[in-house]
């Protein structure tokens, strides 16, 4: 298993809580382009038509919905042209505004030998599961 890239480490002290963040966009940088796909459709859902002009540089801003209600979707093409750290990006503002959202990533991916077959993925669903029985 490769670890993580020095740009998606996590930047804390040691006593604070783990950042799902970069364990997201890790997966995300790994994954075959439809589980990108998924990935990045669930990491827009909480993110409004501001957010998505100032995440990343304005690196989701082609993403905003032509109607104001619709939620922000991406393409394969989209989710090919991002990389790994305009996803952190994105994926550390979901982690302040909705950390809920990140509950919903197993759902998407069930099957997926990338949950135990990449650091990340095993580092982030035990993340998620610890989350889920805290919550509780």
């Amino acid at each position: 298993m490769a670890p993580l890239h020095p740009d998606l480490r996590p930047h804390r002290p040691t006593h604070a809580a783990p950042e799902l963040a970069p364990l997201v966009a890790d997966l995300f940088a790994k994954a075959p382009p439809p589980q990108r796909l998924r990935l990045l459709n669930s990491l827009l859902r909480p993110v409004g038509p501001l957010a998505l002009v100032a995440i990343a540089a304005g690196a989701f801003g082609n993403l905003l919905p032509t109607n104001y209600w619709r939620v922000a979707s991406a393409t394969l093409e989209d989710a090919m042209r991002l990389t790994g750290w305009q996803v952190l990006e994105l994926a550390r503002y979901v982690e302040q505004k909705s950390p809920e959202a990140f509950a919903r990533l197993p759902e998407l991916l069930p099957d997926s030998p990338l949950w135990m077959g990449s650091l990340s993925g095993a580092l982030l669903l035990l993340g998620l599961r610890a989350l889920a029985r805290r919550a509780r």
